[in-house]
């Protein structure tokens, strides 16, 4: 479709209150993005969403502008619901304070604090893998998996590890779990007799945690916590609102979301041959869970506010508008990826090698996840230990995989998923 320059969004943002589509969205982001497309015959449409006039931007052109070239047009919204929750960190501030935070911890998640993990990663995934097959009975994948993350964040950013404090580490994971599930509630902090709103039960499970985490800070020298409670921040706080996000069941959340994707895609005999080669290519399994990023993104993407006016992918944007990247559709923009839907791990090789910049299930740009290169490498590190010590497939064969997206996708329907060792094969 051809356009002038500065051309007018397609699509309205209806007038206040009435014509507010958040819901509409929640309710199937996936759907209310596609019949707009449809509608529009484009991928950058308007809409209303959270009682703000909002550009959604489903192409891979809008998102390199949104998230690299205009980053310092589109900023984070300072009144957003996570700022309320976890304070001022990295991923909530903007301008040169974020820049500054970032600075400060970037080196903690690279180099040789980010090598001194590795021998942790392994151990976390022989504790919560090893059994897999050993009941004879399908495993709920996705469960497993959330455990395996829980692990993950504890032991690696609170020095908890569930092998040497169980009581500690379910008391924590509790908490966490509590805490998240008030993220997503209505935020009313109410108690009345006999009733408590999810939103007050998660600041209650937050004081709690902020309780554990500043004896953390106070009494631990070792590893991250240690690191952390040493960088100089710009207040007395700042630290533990930082390990309260890390620790946060979002990463746990996210984990379990690629893992579990990861075995859907590679399941059954039709996929052995896949899996034997992911086993003996690195760079083979490296394409693969490039694709099951692209097509099952743990997040659905992103919200931005225009600082003033500019525009994206030749669309005008009025200051004050917002701006939604919706990791689903990027990744599935027929003018990069052919064949959009199908999953074809070979797409990253060739003159495509080195392309993980098209996507952003983790942002992209100057403001991406920090913790990305962890996450890779902690799900290359599960991926393996999986590929290396069983054959697997759905079971039953015929489930609905239906994926629902938010707040963190996953199957609809928590798909069970039999196992077996790979020795066991050998040895009959």
């Amino acid at each position: 479709m051809s356009r002038s320059r500065m051309s007018k969004l397609p699509g309205n943002a209806g007038v206040s209150l009435l014509g507010d589509k958040t819901l509409d969205f929640y309710r199937d982001p996936v759907i209310f993005c596609r019949q707009r497309i449809e509608k529009h015959s484009s991928r950058v449409f308007l809409c209303r969403l959270i009682n703000k006039p909002t550009v959604f931007i489903c192409s891979v052109e809008g998102m390199r502008e949104l998230l690299c070239e205009k980053s310092n047009i589109f900023l984070k919204d300072p009144t957003d619901f996570m700022t309320n929750i976890y304070g001022d960190t990295v991923v909530t501030m903007n301008g040169e304070e974020a820049c500054l935070l970032r600075l400060s911890l970037s080196h903690l998640f690279t180099g040789t604090c980010l090598e001194s993990s590795s021998n942790y990663m392994s151990s976390v995934c022989d504790h919560c893998l090893k059994n897999l097959s050993i009941s004879g009975q399908p495993q709920c994948v996705y469960s497993i998996f959330k455990r395996l993350g829980a692990e993950l964040v504890l032991g690696l950013f609170l020095n908890v590890r569930a092998e040497d404090q169980p009581e500690v580490f379910q008391e924590i994971m509790e908490l966490c779990t509590e805490h998240w599930h008030g993220l997503i509630s209505v935020p009313v902090n109410v108690k009345v007799p006999l009733w408590t709103s999810g939103f007050a039960k998660a600041l209650d499970a937050r004081s709690k945690l902020m309780e554990i985490i500043k004896d953390k800070l106070e009494n631990d020298t070792e590893g991250f916590v240690g690191a952390l409670g040493s960088l100089p921040f710009p207040n007395s706080g700042s630290a533990a609102q930082h390990l309260l996000l890390f620790i946060s069941a979002l990463i746990p959340k996210a984990l379990a979301s690629l893992l579990t994707s990861f075995t859907l895609a590679l399941g059954g005999p039709e996929q052995r041959e896949s899996r034997q080669e992911a086993i003996r290519n690195p760079d083979h399994l490296h394409r693969v869970l490039l694709e099951v990023q692209r097509l099952w993104p743990p997040f659905i993407g992103g919200r931005r506010i225009a600082e003033k006016e500019s525009t994206l992918a030749d669309f005008c944007v009025p200051k004050d508008y917002g701006a939604v990247y919706v990791s689903y559709f990027i990744h599935r923009d027929p003018e990069v990826f052919q064949q959009p839907d199908s999953f074809l791990p070979e797409r990253w090789s060739g003159r495509n090698a080195g392309q993980e910049h098209l996507l952003c299930s983790f942002g992209r740009g100057p403001r991406s996840c920090i913790g990305s290169t962890l996450t890779e490498i902690f799900i290359k590190e599960a991926s393996r230990y999986l590929l290396k010590n069983y054959d697997w497939c759905l079971d039953p064969p015929s489930q609905d995989l239906q994926y629902k997206w938010l707040p963190v996708s996953r199957p609809a329907n928590l798909p069970t998923v039999s196992f077996t060792r790979l020795d066991q094969n050998v040895s009959e």
